[in-house]
């Protein structure tokens, strides 16, 4: 037991390129260090990846390290290399062409066809990421105005996190802040109100006692009267309420 992790470790710091290489993944990957693989190709991002059919259980045996060890994202292995490491295909994105040029070939078309693609995949449109985030909604800010140094995102740039139709996070639905009215139009403004009870607040109590005991003349429904259902639906139709 004591020799075999010692020679993990002669191993490992082989592998990683020293000590600090090696403290560095240990410090960042948990056991990744120590795991050693055929080294299969690496993105545009720059993640290498790597596979050991021989020493690692299937659904182990293929792993990523990444190129920015200190922020990485499970959504920033781009959509080619998902496949391979779910092991859905075991042809990595570099042998594809060689893949499909090879299958071609055991095809014997039934049929003349002008067809400009030779597999079954059709029409691809070329991939695009953003500082190794290929899932565009991900790209958020940390704060108001903040923006995001990790991904580049300016301050004051708006996000790209999907929010869905009628949400107040969305801007298209963002309602815009307005004014009900204002206690002191008369004069100018300076007390506006959203809303009833905000309105309930901003008012003095000699403008709350006018309001509860108002003067000759005020009509009724200014006063705080209160109505039954069959006298608002009356006033809601234009008519009126004899006697009041």
């Amino acid at each position: 037991m004591p020799w075999g992790l010692i020679e993990n470790f002669r191993t490992a710091l082989q592998y990683r390129g020293g000590w600090k290489g090696l403290l560095q993944h240990m410090y960042s990957n948990g056991d990744f260090p120590f795991k050693i693989g055929t080294y299969m190709g690496c993105d545009a991002f720059g993640n290498r990846y790597y596979e050991n059919r021989v020493d690692y259980p299937t659904g182990q045996h293929r792993w990523v390290e990444p190129a920015d060890i200190q922020n990485f994202d499970s959504s920033q292995i781009p959509p080619e290399w998902h496949g391979w490491m779910t092991s859905m295909n075991d042809v990595t994105p570099s042998q594809e062409d060689e893949y499909f040029e090879k299958m071609t070939k055991r095809i014997n078309p039934s049929a003349p066809s002008d067809a400009p693609y030779k597999h079954n995949i059709g029409y691809q449109n070329e991939l695009f990421h953003f500082n190794g985030m290929h899932n565009q909604s991900q790209i958020r800010s940390r704060g108001y105005g903040i923006g995001n140094s990790i991904v580049g995102l300016p301050p004051f740039a708006p996000d790209a996190y999907y929010t869905q139709p009628g949400s107040p996070y969305n801007p298209a639905f963002i309602r815009k802040f307005e004014y009900e009215g204002d206690l002191d139009e008369a004069k100018g403004g300076g007390r506006p109100y959203k809303n009833d009870l905000w309105k309930e607040r901003l008012m003095t109590a000699a403008e709350k006692e006018a309001k509860v005991n108002p003067p000759n003349g005020v009509d009724f429904v200014e006063s705080g009267t209160k109505l039954t259902p069959r006298e608002e639906a009356i006033l809601a139709r234009g008519g009126t309420i004899p006697g009041k």
